[in-house]
């Protein structure tokens, strides 16, 4: 009876087409494509709450809790009225965390006396900040700029109060220019 069923041509298809559906089911992703255990282990997020965590840690007792920070648009260190998508998330991964740590960080897009440039974020001039910070009642403003190597972005931030330009807090760190960097250092 084994013998009749094997020798059925639905049963030969069958038995010889079953690697190839499970060959196609078990197929990953190249490299390249993104999936959620490489994005979520990305360095990217990582580095940036990092940077904001020793801050944080600088300015514990330097600030008042009833006065919020600004976050400026980290910009390209060659050029200080550029920034790219990396700089305008750099900022915006900075002011996240800096929040969960419980300053109050006031949010510039939302104002419109605010300098925006098309494209660019909320970029801030050291002539600048004294009268923003003032207008907003912000006691800090958190600036910085990034520059590229061929592999590598070094980035550095500061917390500078506006009155003095005195640097409160500072922070240098480096990201490898891996595909997603790369793909967010490109020009709009």
């Amino acid at each position: 009876m084994l013998m009749k069923v094997w020798n059925t041509p639905f049963t030969r298809v069958a038995v010889l087409a079953l690697p190839l559906l499970l060959a196609a089911c078990s197929s990953t992703p190249s490299k390249d494509e993104g999936n959620y255990s490489t994005i979520s282990s990305n360095q990217f997020i990582d580095a940036n709450y990092k940077a904001a965590d020793s801050l944080m840690h600088q300015l514990s007792g330097k600030l008042m809790s009833d006065k919020p920070l600004i976050m400026a648009t980290i910009v390209n260190i060659d050029a200080l009225e550029q920034t790219t998508t990396l700089g305008r998330l750099v900022s915006e991964q900075l002011s996240t965390r800096m929040a969960q740590g419980g300053l109050s960080m006031l949010e510039m897009k939302l104002r419109n006396s605010v300098y925006l440039k098309r494209n660019q974020g909320e970029l801030m001039l050291t002539r600048e900040i004294g009268e923003v910070a003032t207008a907003h009642n912000a006691q800090a403003i958190v600036v910085g700029s990034y520059a590229e190597t061929s592999d590598m972005v070094f980035i550095n931030i500061k917390v500078i109060q506006p009155n003095t330009n005195f640097v409160l807090a500072g922070q240098d760190y480096v990201l490898a220019k891996e595909a997603i960097v790369r793909s967010m250092l490109q020009r709009n």
